[in-house]
């Protein structure tokens, strides 16, 4: 009766307590590379050093964020997916990369669900809509109005071709019926760079890279994407308020190269989430309107294929083809 009273107690530990001798078996003992995709100082690359820091601090090697724009995030997702499978290259993917190029793209030098293996979602985050203030509009109508008075003038900047910023704006086109001319740039923050600047008149942004402009006054927002207003801007309504149904939030999360050993993702996962459920990652990220969702390696997995299709509706209501 002993025998089996142990051998019960061992069946029934819980599944998390197992894994964490798993989760134990690898320990990075040289730096770990992060690939963020897209130009120093957009939304991507500001979380990406976030959680760079967070997660080096906790595996005891400094995680090293190594940026790699163009292409929509193409460029270095391909150089992600084609390094070694041993834990020290990791990517900071997005929703365009693992989901939305999927349909925009008609050729990709990588495949999203083959050619990694996914580790943990790190974010959600609101695009916000924000304009020059010299534009003479103060809200998503009165955008879509000066629009239609003024076909095929109004300029708006993304992140590239694919991104979430391109087919968020796309999107919002094609709902309102208006005329846009799309200015793709190498990443978000040149966009808002050449947006104060007056040369180009709307983006359609990750909050995070706005946010503190938009703070200083040199830029007006007009809605955020979500469905739901940020509690960072509480003031700003939802483009959903104008376009009823209309939402695109932008996510992103930590991806390996497919082959990692999964006591390797498990490892990174478990970090990941660790830091990402801290009070003080959490405090930075929700100071840039970003929402925190850390997930287990099965649960992303399941999120990137079930956000597939969405996007690749998106894609087809929008119109947004890559450039």
């Amino acid at each position: 009766m002993r025998r089996r009273a142990l051998l019960a107690g061992v069946l029934a530990t819980p599944a998390v307590a197992r894994a964490q001798g798993a989760e134990s078996a690898w320990a990075p003992d040289r730096p770990i590379r992060l690939i963020v995709p897209f130009a120093a100082g957009g939304s991507t690359d500001v979380t990406a050093r976030l959680v760079a820091q967070a997660l080096g601090e906790r595996l005891g090697q400094p995680v090293v964020a190594e940026n790699r724009p163009g292409a929509g995030g193409n460029i270095g997702a391909e150089a992600a997916a084609r390094a070694a499978p041993d834990g020290y290259t990791l990517l900071m993917a997005v929703s365009g990369i693992l989901a939305a190029n999927r349909a925009i793209y008609r050729s990709l030098p990588y495949d999203s669900l083959r050619d990694f293996a996914p580790v943990s979602q790190v974010a959600v985050i609101p695009n916000l809509i924000v304009v020059n203030p010299d534009l003479p509009v103060r809200d998503i109508a009165g955008l879509i109005a000066h629009a239609k008075a003024n076909p095929g003038r109004l300029n708006h900047g993304s992140a590239g071709s694919g991104t979430s910023l391109h087919l968020a704006a796309a999107l919002f086109a094609a709902r309102a019926g208006i005329e846009m001319v799309h200015v793709p740039y190498r990443g978000g923050a040149p966009a808002a760079t050449d947006l104060m600047a007056g040369k180009i008149q709307m983006i359609a942004s990750p909050m995070v890279e706005v946010i503190g402009a938009v703070q200083a006054g040199q830029l007006r927002p007009l809605a955020v994407t979500t469905a739901k207003r940020s509690p960072l801007l509480p003031q700003v309504p939802t483009v959903g308020e104008t376009l009823p149904g209309f939402e695109i939030p932008l996510w992103n999360g930590i991806v390996a190269p497919a082959g990692t050993p999964p006591a390797i993702v498990a490892r990174l996962s478990a970090e990941l989430g660790a830091a990402l459920r801290g009070d003080d990652l959490k405090r930075r990220l929700a100071e840039q309107g970003s929402e925190p969702m850390p997930s287990t390696p099965e649960e992303f997995a399941s999120y990137i294929r079930a956000e597939i299709p969405r996007w690749a509706e998106i894609v087809r209501i929008s119109g947004a083809t890559a450039d």
